[in-house]
């Protein structure tokens, strides 16, 4: 295992400057200068329209390439696979209505009260519009596991698509998707996977896991503001999402509506350099990622497994979700006090570790949380020992 220097990592980061521990990631992690510098490089270097004529807009184009390469490498997918939108849950809804085309009456689409809403509703109610039935697997409350064989419990031969996340933005819980996308293609459906909490602490490889699509989120990772579909540039092809007369019909411009945001591009391709380097080292971007990620992991989980013990040794406190396998995620609740009052202690002593359900819904009422939810305390690559021995600090 290569040594992580979590101090020179840090010191990238301008917003640590003032002081605060930050835990809220989950909902948007902090950015290195490196992402702001190729944002603002972008922007001030004269951009306009793709084409291939003008300085611009070939300028335009090695963005937008570089982009779609940084990505392939980070996913290991093909460049061609990989589409870009405002948002993942904006890629999601657009993709459900997509595949909606082609569903009926008697058609049914699996959906987990594990996932984020962005990886239900969109499927709810495109199954909805069409006449299709939805289909609900639960997880174990007491564990926040999702066991596969839940998921096979409500497959039949007329499931069209299974959605489900690689890793819950509430519990951190990672399921077996690899075990449940075999089980999906049995019956010859489609596996959707919500990545967006998954990719920043783990080395993503989408074949692997046996998604047919896979969604994430740049400022997840440490970049711009921004979505991320990929998936199989064939399956893409036999897919016609609606779209302006003059747009681009190639895959995947086809399904990028509008004009791209060109600087989140370029930032976004800052974002994967940056992990490729969290570990100095030589060769190809992916096998720098690897080496780079295993590190990140193994720092985060020594700071989780440092917060969970801290926390279990202070009276009044729930830990919610005990996952055997699980991102860098803490969720827990105060007796006798309202989670936003917690999350509100935390920050008037410089942590920031937010309180609610993060719409991940569905998930906070099965836990019996309500739609308060819980505080939530998310560990990030920039995150030392300091900072969890504040915010246990804060809590004793």
């Amino acid at each position: 295992m290569s040594t992580y220097d979590v101090a020179r990592v840090r010191s990238r980061f301008p917003a640590l400057a003032g002081g605060t521990a930050h835990f809220d990631g989950p909902g948007g992690s902090q950015v290195p200068l490196e992402v702001a510098d190729a944002v603002h490089a972008a922007m001030v270097a004269g951009l306009t329209n793709r084409g291939s004529v003008t300085m611009a807009e070939l300028r335009v184009e090695a963005v937008v390439s570089a982009a779609r390469r940084a990505m392939a490498d980070l996913l290991a997918v093909d460049p061609v696979g990989v589409v870009f939108g405002r948002s993942m849950t904006q890629l999601t809804y657009d993709l459900s209505r997509v595949l909606a085309k082609s569903w009926g009456p008697g058609d049914e689409v699996v959906v987990t009260r594990l996932d984020h809403d962005s990886n239900i509703r969109p499927w709810v109610q495109a199954a909805g519009a069409v006449g299709a039935t939805v289909r609900w697997v639960d997880f174990d409350p007491a564990t926040g596991e999702l066991p596969t064989s839940a998921v096979e419990a409500v497959l039949s031969p007329r499931t069209r698509l299974v959605a489900v996340t690689a890793a819950s933005n509430l519990l951190g819980t990672r399921p077996d998707v690899p075990a449940i996308a075999e089980a999906v293609h049995a019956v010859g459906a489609l596996l959707f996977v919500d990545g967006v909490h998954h990719t920043p602490h783990a080395l993503v490889d989408v074949g692997a896991l046996g998604a047919d699509f896979h969604a994430c989120s740049p400022y997840k990772f440490l970049g711009p503001h921004l979505g991320v579909l990929a998936a199989a540039p064939a399956l893409l092809e036999a897919l016609r999402p609606d779209k302006l007369l003059p747009s681009s019909d190639a895959v995947p411009e086809r399904f990028e509506l509008g004009t791209l945001p060109y600087e989140a591009l370029a930032g976004t391709t800052a974002a994967v350099d940056f992990l490729a380097g969290l570990v100095p080292g030589a060769g190809t971007r992916r096998e720098r990622l690897a080496v780079s990620m295993a590190a990140v992991d193994a720092h985060e989980t020594a700071l989780r497994d440092r917060l969970e013990a801290g926390l279990r040794a202070l009276p009044g406190i729930t830990l919610h979700g005990t996952a055997a396998r699980r991102t860098p995620t803490v969720l827990f609740s105060v007796a006798g006090k309202a989670p936003r009052e917690v999350s509100e202690l935390l920050a008037a002593a410089g942590v920031n570790a937010p309180s609610g359900n993060f719409y991940a819904l569905e998930c906070a009422r099965h836990l019996g949380l309500g739609d308060a939810g819980a505080v939530r305390a998310g560990i990030a690559p920039y995150t030392d020992e300091s900072d969890v021995d504040r915010l246990l600090a804060a809590l004793a």
